[in-house]
């Protein structure tokens, strides 16, 4: 375990009495919110997040976004590589901390950390659990065509997200927006259910609610693949999936025996005469727009990127003789 020196600069944290202390786990952008959240309400005694990572194409070592805004606001930092140990447990214990708050830290919790603070641990989810426990569950809720989803504040447990409920804001989902935007707002979301329901927890306030686990559903952990569009599936399911993979790993096809990054895309009809067309085919290329065919209706391609070339118009793509009709997207690749 290593820690890092707190900084010191204008924001750093308030030195008036808070009514409870707290350490805070957390790693990605996702969190910050939530930490400056929890500054407000309470004594934060700590902050622990993942080890720095090589980034870019030197592969410099990077802090994580929850690292920075804790040092800018002069909190200490601990990035433990270990959490089963007991080391780690202990040290938890030392801070006297009432709670500990976790967002999108990244890693389990083994059962003596999880019982180190006083009223051990509380986690903002980004789903209105049981549904979508796991990693991502903002791209599945799109993906999956969800008409909305939530914050929940949920006391933590050995399993996976599988803990009492204390509180849920739900907010619906909107027709074109994609994960990106659905984690700003529901990190905005997080850090008001911080606000409003960490001090009504630590005094007691809550009744807390068991999950149903038969209405859970999973969100792994994304992988590459997951990306991959199946055209062969609805329209509105295309639609979601292009959305729910951005920014990462991304919507992908091939074209043309080359890769191809599917940004950005809309429902539509099929052309006059287009029925039947084989999912996946450009049904339609011209210099107002970029068609492809689905398992139903279609889709209008709105954003592409060439392999080893830069994002452009769907337009674009036809002007540069890209693409035309009777291309099939996702055609394997000739060997």
């Amino acid at each position: 375990m290593t820690a890092a020196a707190p900084g010191a600069d204008s924001t750093a944290v308030d030195s008036r009495k808070k009514p409870f202390r707290a350490v805070f786990f957390g790693t990605p952008q996702f969190a910050v919110p939530c930490l400056d959240a929890l500054v407000e309400i309470a004594d934060v005694a700590a902050v622990v997040c993942q080890p720095d990572k090589p980034q870019g194409r030197g592969l410099e070592l990077a802090a994580p976004p929850v690292k920075q805004r804790a040092l800018a606001l002069g909190i200490p930092v601990v990035q433990p590589t270990k959490l089963r140990t007991g080391e780690f447990a202990a040290w938890l214990r030392e801070q006297g901390a009432d709670v500990a708050l976790v967002v999108a830290y990244g890693r389990i919790l083994p059962k003596d950390v999880l019982e180190a603070p006083r009223l051990g641990c509380v986690n903002v989810h980004a789903s209105l659990l049981p549904k979508y426990r796991g990693a991502a569950p903002i791209t599945w809720a799109i993906v999956r065509g969800e008409p909305e989803t939530g914050i929940t504040l949920m006391q933590m447990d050995e399993g996976m997200d599988t803990g009492a409920m204390l509180e849920q804001l739900p907010t619906e989902i909107v027709a074109d927006e994609t994960a990106g935007d659905l984690s700003e707002r529901l990190s905005a979301l997080g850090a008001l259910a911080v606000r409003k329901g960490l001090p009504t927890y630590v005094a007691g306030g809550y009744t807390p609610i068991p999950q149903d686990d038969a209405c859970a559903t999973a969100a792994p952990i994304l992988k590459k693949e997951d990306g991959r569009v199946d055209f062969t599936r609805p329209a509105r399911a295309v639609h979601d999936h292009v959305r729910g993979m951005s920014p990462w790993p991304g919507a992908f096809t091939t074209s043309r025996g080359k890769g191809l990054k599917v940004h950005a895309t809309r429902v539509t009809d099929l052309p006059a005469g287009a029925g039947g067309a084989t999912p996946g085919c450009v049904v339609l290329a011209d210099k107002s727009r970029v068609v492809v065919a689905c398992g139903d209706r279609a889709v209008e391609l709105l954003r592409i990127q060439l392999e080893g070339k830069k994002a452009i118009g769907a337009q674009d793509w036809f002007a540069g003789r890209g693409v035309a009709e009777g291309d099939v997207l996702g055609a394997p690749v000739a060997t």
